[in-house]
């Protein structure tokens, strides 16, 4: 059973595995520096379909039946799946997962829900509530511009601290039992809100909510930045990444600097593909940790990897009616050990 560690870390006693994990992207995303380590590239940002919103259901049902064919299972075997998207009423998720006849717990954590997936996907598993469940996410860049910012025809110019949302998606198959990486334990975080209302930074929203999650599982857990392979925020882009650096060492005394990745650095090229601060999205963080991380924990060339999804809880509305930005992040630790 799931057993409280300090004030907000959660450990797994049975370890949940994940025994099976696939990742597939979009054309942009197949240009840069991790071509390689993805399931699928589409070629078509259309993925054959009739809108940018059905094209991030395509690429979320396949990343999912990707994954479970890799754990070799059927879709009857799985007993839920935790999902969600950017898009309004999560409908990438829901006409993505419609026609799979498994349960669903939609959710939305914004660009955190890969986490978010995966705490609540390894908490269900550990309880002994779940045998065998499925945590993903998507996003698309043409589906969430027109509804975050502008539709594609405005032709509006991004500022440089905007970050380009990912088209790219993230699934991943936890078993109570199995070969795979493990999810040891899991830290739900709180709402942090410093009175951001740039809706073309997120990573300075996003910021000090991974600050606080880092530091509360740290310290919950009474370990140190040195203790993991890398620590992977998903997705502060470039100028989010220097600010929760900052932010850690000015007011918790932390340095992750030696450990630090951040999936909107890592999915794109930024000197070479125009995507101004990084990349972002739900898919973003999913892409990179169903297909990099988990592949290297799987092969053992990592040992124990902090991976913490960071979420901007706005919406369109939101921002019009002068709102901040709330943040959120949590925080799910993978091992091979």
């Amino acid at each position: 059973m799931p057993q409280r560690v300090g004030r907000y870390t959660i450990n797994l006693p049975s370890r949940p595995v994940i025994i099976g994990n696939a990742a597939v992207v979009g054309k942009k995303e197949g240009e840069g520096p991790l071509a390689e380590e993805f399931d699928h590239i589409f070629d078509d940002t259309t993925m054959g379909e009739a809108s940018w919103e059905k094209a991030e259901s395509a690429i979320q049902r396949e990343a999912v039946t990707r994954a479970i064919s890799k754990a070799g299972i059927g879709t009857a075997d799985v007993d839920m799946i935790f999902a969600g998207d950017l898009l309004n009423q999560c409908i990438g998720t829901t006409f993505s997962l419609r026609e799979l006849n498994i349960p669903l717990a939609g959710l939305y954590g914004a660009c955190s829900t890969m986490a978010l997936s995966l705490a609540l996907g390894s908490l269900m598993t550990d309880s002994g509530a779940l045998g065998t469940c499925v945590a993903t996410t998507s996003s698309h860049f043409c589906s969430a511009e027109r509804q975050f910012r502008y539709p594609l025809e405005y032709g509006g110019q991004r500022p440089p601290a905007a970050q380009w949302t990912a088209t790219a998606s993230g699934a991943a198959v936890i078993k109570n039992q199995g070969e795979g990486p493990h999810i040891d334990a899991v830290t739900i975080g709180r709402i942090q809100d410093m009175g951001i209302k740039d809706a073309n930074n997120m990573g300075a929203a996003m910021a000090p909510a991974a600050a606080e999650t880092i530091a509360d599982f740290l310290n919950d857990t009474n370990t140190k930045p040195e203790d993991y392979d890398i620590i992977l925020t998903g997705d502060l882009g470039a100028i989010g990444s220097t600010l929760l650096k900052q932010l850690l060492e000015k007011d918790k005394n932390i340095d992750i600097s030696a450990v630090h990745k951040d999936g909107g650095l890592m999915i794109y090229d930024i000197d070479k593909q125009d995507v101004n601060s990084g990349g972002s999205g739900c898919g973003c963080s999913g892409a990179i940790v169903c297909s990099y991380i988990l592949n290297r924990l799987r092969s053992g060339e990592l040992k124990k990897v902090l991976f913490v999804g960071t979420g901007a809880l706005m919406s369109s509305t939101s921002s019009k009616q002068g709102e901040s930005i709330p943040a959120i992040a949590h925080a799910v630790l993978l091992s091979c050990q």
